[in-house]
């Protein structure tokens, strides 16, 4: 699939379901939570959310205190749901309608959060180009949350194939730039009962 078809396949996604029709929809994120509070970050730090749709990750964290948010998504049906939901509170945040394989980030982060889209990668010049943005954009020292299908989750997802992952498998992806600091299983549970297999990774840029 080319960015443009990507980018109408996740258009029409939000389009013409609701937030509960969606498999990842999560009332409370708190598997990204508690890792992004593992980090020790302080409130003033820079969060970019790759992927962030609709999702409810950034009304969370403008009420743990951040402010300094960036939502990137290929959707902007789905980010213009995201700031309906907020209203005022999301006016000072930067809303970035992009393909993260195609984006050149202006700012640099302190934290990249990642929940499921770069599982949607399964092309390797695709992976070979998100990992030369997130060079890019998240400065030595800051870190970096991925969470894909575990290798036991979801072979598709959104009608779409995926490419399950574990640490290890991230890790490669990653190269010697970022130090693994900690990963765990979470089992999502959909709004319609089903449980999907997820791992988090957490890593350190050197």
């Amino acid at each position: 699939m080319d960015k443009t078809d990507r980018q109408a396949h996740w258009q029409n996604v939000y389009a013409t379901k609701a937030e509960r029709e969606v498999s990842w929809f999560q009332e409370n994120p708190a598997p990204s939570l508690d890792l992004i509070a593992a980090t020790g970050i302080s409130s003033d730090a820079a969060i970019i959310d790759i992927g962030g749709g609709a999702s409810r990750l950034v009304d969370h964290l403008l009420d743990k205190g951040f402010r300094r948010l960036s939502i990137l998504d290929l959707s902007a049906t789905a980010l213009e749901e995201a700031k309906k939901r907020l209203g005022r509170r999301g006016d000072a945040l930067e809303w970035i309608v992009a393909d993260i394989t195609a984006w050149q980030p202006l700012g640099i982060y302190d934290l990249w959060h990642d929940r499921a889209a770069f599982h949607f990668l399964t092309d390797p010049a695709d992976r070979d180009a998100y990992v030369a943005c997130l060079k890019r954009a998240v400065r030595p020292g800051g870190y970096v949350i991925i969470a894909t299908f575990a290798p036991d989750g979801p072979e598709r997802c959104s009608g779409l194939p995926v490419v399950r992952h574990d640490a290890a498998s991230l890790s490669r992806i990653l190269g010697d730039d970022f130090v693994l600091v900690g990963e765990r299983r979470h089992g999502h549970a959909t709004p319609w009962g089903a449980v999907q297999q997820f791992q988090f990774s957490t890593f350190r840029r050197n």
